[in-house]
């Protein structure tokens, strides 16, 4: 589909393969907060193997705008016609449409499939084209009837084009370590900072894990070979099963993630008698300094995401080792800024993954219903500031030294 509007061309297009990585990829780079996901290679590898498509309720919707043959602005929209999968929760929002006679579904969603990490959904080359794309996105949720629009995860600047288009904001609550400045030489020197329980219960954890045999090693980008991959989807497939359902990405998605963004990821593996018994899956995201829409060849991480993990074997602490310390002292050694622990989980503060505030941007089509989740999100997120004031006063860490009384 195409119009025009302010001298834009504004194309909707069902599929990611239908606009030119290049093009996408040079607009990302661009952007404040961009992370691999929002890649090119990423959201076409979720259409071509399957895992996020109409016929598992995403149906791709891609706005784009265009001026001059240049791609100025574009969102990886989809339609849902159900809410699995996203990590901003409105089921109860579901649930009082279907009491009240009215659908909820199809509603139109701006988000990385499965993946609850902040970043840029509104690309654009400046705020006259962010603005733009927003008032195109809304147009066609009103003209095709749709019940709501979702912003989740955005961006500051996402946020700010929201506000301005009068959306409404929901606050969620997520857990990130950041390197301090000068950063950690190393593990034991992260430890040093922490409160002598949480460093104890940290080194006590890390030698269950050692006692029960089990060793790690880890492999980036290329070095990730097709028997790690092999092993890697065993053990992520096995524990999606063992918690009653199947996995949200296929093996054919990672084998494409293997071809097209290689440097994009890293993996632990946990052996134990030479034998892989668990895996645990990073992403990684390049220094600024890369080159636009490309990888930055000197393999300079800036920001590491823990997303998959999964194991063969029960070992007691083995998901704590897998998922936090090796990672974080990875992150140490290469000089990494932040690494992002996903959504939820106040277990993470005693690992130093400490409380930030995520936010999502959502539009009503009904007016009544509109005003009555505004006041809910007002309750809720008067809410979230006093959870993350309880948060902030239980810091793990060392209380600083008191200082010298003045002389």
């Amino acid at each position: 589909m195409e119009i025009r509007s302010n001298d834009y061309v504004i194309r909707v297009l069902d599929s990611p393969l239908h606009v030119d990585a290049r093009d996408w990829n040079g607009l990302l780079a661009g952007q404040a907060c961009p992370t691999p996901f929002m890649r090119h290679e990423y959201l076409a590898a979720l259409h071509e193997s399957g895992s996020a498509t109409p016929d598992t309720g995403w149906t791709p919707c891609f706005v784009t705008l265009w001026r001059g043959g240049q791609l100025h602005a574009a969102c990886a929209l989809y339609l849902k016609d159900h809410s699995y999968g996203e990590y901003v929760f409105d089921w109860a929002w579901a649930n009082a449409y279907e009491q009240h006679n009215l659908a909820y579904y199809p509603k139109a969603v701006a988000a990385v499939p499965f993946t609850p990490v902040p970043g840029t959904r509104l690309l654009a080359r400046d705020t006259e084209a962010r603005v733009a794309l927003l008032n195109a996105m809304l147009a066609a949720c009103d003209e095709q009837k749709l019940s709501s629009l979702h912003l989740l995860f955005a961006s500051g600047d996402d946020i700010a084009a929201s506000q301005q288009a009068g959306l409404m904001l929901r606050h969620t609550v997520q857990f990130h370590w950041t390197n301090p400045s000068p950063p950690y030489p190393g593990f034991e020197a992260f430890l040093a900072s922490l409160s002598q329980d949480k460093r104890k219960k940290i080194r006590q954890e890390r030698r269950k894990v050692a006692d029960a045999g089990v060793r790690f090693r880890w492999a980036r980008g290329r070095d990730i070979t097709p028997a790690d991959w092999d092993v890697f989807y065993r053990c992520y497939e096995r524990t999606y099963l063992e918690h009653g359902n199947p996995p949200y990405l296929s093996r054919d998605f990672f084998r494409r993630m293997a071809q097209t963004m290689p440097q994009a990821w890293l993996l632990f593996v946990g052996e134990r008698g030479g034998r892989p018994i668990a895996t645990s899956l990073i992403a990684l995201q390049d220094h600024p300094a890369g080159a636009a829409g490309q990888f930055d060849t000197e393999n300079r991480p800036w920001v590491a995401y823990g997303r998959y993990w999964g194991a063969l074997e029960r070992v007691d602490c083995l998901h704590f080792e897998a998922c936090y310390y090796q990672p974080l002292q990875w992150c140490m050694e290469h000089g990494v800024q932040r690494f992002e622990g996903g959504a939820q989980g106040e277990h993470k503060m005693a690992r130093a993954l400490m409380p930030v505030r995520a936010t999502s941007a959502h539009w009503l089509a009904h007016p009544s219903f509109a005003d009555a989740v505004r006041r809910f999100l007002e309750r809720e997120g008067d809410g979230v500031d006093t959870y993350l004031e309880d948060l902030g006063g239980r810091t793990p860490f060392r209380e600083p030294a008191p200082r010298p009384p003045r002389t």
